[in-house]
């Protein structure tokens, strides 16, 4: 049976591995996942964003699914992106991610000619509906063109009781974490901060559970929580700090960047980005590797940091 998840600490969204011919490389999925299980994360989310999901085929989601639960062995909860413009499309990708052992879904809106919170409400109530697992409702605009305002986003907490956490990365992200928190009067659930943790510490001191994003060094968000949960901000600002020119370099467009931590991490075979995305420029890797020096100076990248 799948291990039920919390949606408190650090979740990391995984990129999906690919060989220098852009298949599925489902040897270095193995060894993320297994990566992040040592790291002791609260589960992982795989075909998010930086899975590139929408370049999978159907059955190159199932075999990533297979890979990623068969790897993490029930040791954390496996959280699959789920999303798809047709709501008939997203609940059968929903229920396959639950026959496969998937813990939980996470779901993005798709945006229509014309902006309806009636059809969005209906769209994640059908997805409820067809599953028994948990369902993250993901307010990530930037990738849907979707604006969830909060009295809908409240609605579906309120009224789906298979909405377990609230992914929040619609900026300002820590005025509507904040928001959001104050406004769950009848049921609260966690709220996680994403979009590589570019605004992390202000996300926590918002009252963000944690991060459910792929930064590709998740002990530096395991570390922030800690100080967080701990009351000390002002370690928690100096850890902020001391990483945000890395969180800021790999926020760049696309995903190349954190797949090219990835593989310096020894946990990926390539950084390949499958077309139309594009792989790393030979000059952005130079800086990447002088970053990584500067920050994170004599450090073996391919075991556990200690923060």
């Amino acid at each position: 049976m799948a291990q039920q998840p919390s949606f408190e600490g650090v979740i990391p969204i995984l990129a999906t591995p690919f060989d220098e011919h852009e298949a599925l490389d489902p040897e270095s999925l193995d060894r993320l996942v297994r990566f992040m299980v040592r790291l002791g994360v609260d589960g992982i989310t795989i075909l998010g964003v930086l899975g590139e999901a929408n370049r999978l085929l159907d059955q190159e989601r199932e075999e990533v699914i297979r890979v990623a639960v068969r790897a993490a062995e029930g040791k954390v909860p496996v959280v699959v992106g789920t999303s798809h413009t047709g709501t008939g499309a997203a609940v059968a990708l929903s229920q396959m991610a639950q026959d496969l052992g998937a813990s939980a879904v996470m779901v993005t809106p798709a945006a229509e000619a014309v902006p309806s919170d009636e059809r969005i409400f209906e769209y994640y109530s059908r997805i409820s509906e067809a599953i028994h697992i948990a369902l993250v409702v993901q307010d990530h605009p930037a990738s849907t063109g979707v604006h969830m305002g909060i009295p809908l986003l409240l609605k579906l907490v309120r009224e789906l009781p298979r909405v377990a956490c609230i992914k929040e990365e619609a900026v300002p992200t820590a005025s509507k974490i904040r928001v959001l928190r104050a406004g769950m009067e009848s049921r609260e659930v966690p709220v996680l901060g994403g979009l590589g943790a570019l605004y992390g510490l202000f996300d926590l001191e918002a009252g963000s559970s944690g991060f459910n994003t792929g930064f590709a060094f998740p002990e530096v968000l395991q570390a922030l929580v800690a100080a967080a949960r701990g009351g000390q901000w002002t370690r928690a600002r100096e850890i902020y700090t001391r990483f945000l020119p890395l969180i800021v370099f790999e926020q760049q467009p696309g995903v190349a960047v954190r797949k090219e931590i990835l593989r310096l991490r020894g946990v990926l075979g390539n950084g390949r980005v499958r077309h139309p995305g594009g792989s790393l420029a030979a000059a952005t890797a130079s800086q990447l590797v002088d970053l990584l020096e500067a920050v994170l100076p004599g450090v073996d990248l391919t075991q556990p940091l200690s923060l």
